[in-house]
């Protein structure tokens, strides 16, 4: 503990990291382009720099609080060296600001007009890059890029992809991937985290917005949309609400007025997916087989495994993600010529993901050789979406969704942070429903943000031991311990996002610790209003294994990895 004075005030400070994080907790809003708390401290951008009293200038992210240390943020010649490092960046930089795709949320864009830089002196000398469009769900414009190094550290340090790096020296230094490859011949898992920490439109998703308008146009298309859980909590942030509050009911209305035609819930899959994954893991438990079992809810996770635990393939449980479920069966009531009325059914799919743009175009994810999610948006291009039509989304009143695919229970909507898919499958196992039971159960350990959980429940007779992890290079570590004998779990559950679905590439970015923290209790509190918590007691689900599925559950609902 120690107390520093920053601009003429005594501030104290505990166990701050750096001399950054103690300014901010001061008040001022000192700013950055390579700072982020989650991955380690590179101090490319400068723009934190501070001086001291004796004129000492240095990068307060990279320098640790000591006591009796007198800071100045906004000196004359801080300023004026801040101003300047913004002028070079947009002298090596895309300045297309209009057609951008990060107009209006581009970090760089905003310093500019924060820090008055209205005039570039310098000629951009730069090569011009080619733009990588490779990936189903990310675009890479190396034109856009600032050299801040955040896509390298997110995807080596959270991830533990290391798709991403520097090449070169000096003014032809870039950020691409080993052997200037394609972004889709690396061993990207399409997880979006790159784009999340990328401040400029160096890294962005592959919008898939106009094929949803020109469908939504067509008088003989019925447009079908699923909405995922994690969804219902981000897209007020966007429209100045309360943060992590639920806002299912505006997105359902918002959707319905732009003339989409039914509207369900992916919840409602999700009790699908718990009913065919909990009685998998029954089974296999049973048998002493392919254990652990592997969830596959997560595209991005899938492809991590497939790509490097080939091994581990048959650990990887068969059913369908949520988004592939409520596809498949979509699809399957819609052939029904009754139903489908003369018209064709387009399915689009609303997800917090952008890798679950490359899941539904995955051969195993089709259903009799059609592609079952037709379109996949995410979102950041709903809200886009809801914008480009007009709509005050503050004001709509809330809708219900359409049925009788529109209803989920409290277990298919937890769905959406690290921990839900196996607290709604100890839901399902268990006997009981009383709101005793559901506490202890989420009490078991199985909720919280750490990147790595792990605990154990007795479960007739014996000890199940279950770990739920976040972020691929936590799932590395979880992996490299079974591999090596050093750990025994019946029960894995990865999502390749910190902090699960609510934190995923596709939702709105600038998300600080409050905002993740109140995503996560959005989707715990509108688990806390559903009368139905377990996924066998949603009447729709159990209706729908009586009529529509029968002797097709694992054609609908299952697929291979192999």
């Amino acid at each position: 503990m120690g107390t520093m004075t920053i601009d003429g005030r005594k501030v104290e400070f505990t166990d701050e990291k750096n001399v950054l994080t103690v300014i901010r907790k001061a008040g001022i809003n000192i700013p950055t382009l390579c700072y982020h708390s989650e991955v380690s401290t590179f101090g490319a951008c400068r723009l934190c720099t501070v001086e001291d009293d004796r004129g000492r200038t240095f990068a307060s992210c990279s320098e640790e609080p000591r006591d009796g240390m007198v800071i100045y943020t906004n000196s004359g010649k801080i300023k004026k060296y801040r101003k300047l490092v913004v002028e070079l960046l947009l002298a090596a930089h895309c300045r297309d600001c209009t057609t951008c795709v990060k107009s209006g949320e581009c970090v760089l864009q905003e310093l500019a007009h924060r820090l008055g830089v209205h005039n570039i002196r310098f000629q951009n000398t730069r090569e011009h890059y080619e733009i990588d469009d490779s990936s189903p769900s990310l675009i890479r414009d190396p034109n856009k890029c600032i050299l801040c190094g955040d896509c390298v550290r997110a995807c080596e340090e959270l991830q533990g992809i290391g798709a991403l790096n520097f090449a070169y020296r000096g003014t032809e230094a870039i950020v691409i991937p080993a052997f200037n490859k394609k972004i889709a011949e690396t061993q990207c898992v399409n997880c979006g985290q790159c784009r999340v920490f990328c401040p400029t439109g160096a890294i962005s998703i592959k919008t898939h917005m106009d094929e949803v308008w020109d469908a939504l146009a067509d008088p003989d298309v019925r447009v079908v949309a699923q909405i995922a859980p994690a969804v219902r909590v981000a897209v007020g942030d966007h429209y100045g609400l309360t943060k992590g509050r639920s806002v299912m009911g505006k997105i359902v209305n918002a959707l319905h007025r732009m003339g989409f035609d039914e509207i369900y819930d992916t919840s409602f899959s999700a009790d699908l997916t718990i009913m065919e994954e909990s009685a998998e893991f029954l089974k296999r438990v049973e048998n002493g087989e392919n254990l652990p079992l592997l969830t596959s809810c997560c595209p991005a996770w899938v492809k991590f495994i497939t790509d490097q635990y080939k091994d581990y393939i048959p650990n990887l449980s068969t059913c369908r993600s949520p988004q592939g479920m409520m596809s498949a069966v979509i699809k399957e009531y819609f052939r029904d010529p009754e139903n489908a009325k003369g018209k064709r059914t387009v399915m689009v799919s609303v997800m917090p993901c952008t890798a679950k743009k490359a899941e539904a175009i995955r051969p195993n994810s089709f259903t009799d050789g059609e592609q079952d999610t037709d379109i996949v948006i995410t979102t950041t291009e709903l809200i886009r979406m809801i914008d480009n039509f007009g709509l005050d989304f503050g004001q709509l009143e809330p809708e219900a969704c359409d049925m009788p695919f529109g209803f989920g229970s409290g277990g298919g909507v937890i769905f959406g942070v690290t921990g839900g898919v196996t607290e709604a499958v100890l839901r399902r196992l268990s006997p009981d429903h009383t709101k005793e039971t559901m506490r202890e159960i989420a009490e078991c350990g199985v909720r919280g943000d750490e990147g790595i959980k792990e605990f154990t429940i007795p479960y007739k007779g014996m000890d199940i031991n279950i770990c739920v992890t976040s972020g691929l290079a936590n799932a590395r570590t979880v992996m490299e311990r079974v591999k090596n004998g050093e750990a025994n779990y019946h029960l894995i559950e990865v999502m390749a996002c910190r902090r699960g679905c609510i934190m995923g590439g596709g939702q709105p970015v600038r998300a600080g610790d409050r905002t993740k923290a109140a995503r996560a209790r959005g989707l715990y509190s509108a688990d806390n209003t559903m009368l139905i918590k377990k996924s066998d007691e949603n009447p729709m689900v159990m209706e729908l294994y009586q009529g529509l599925l029968k002797g097709k559950e694992h054609k609908l609902l299952h697929n291979e990895f192999y």
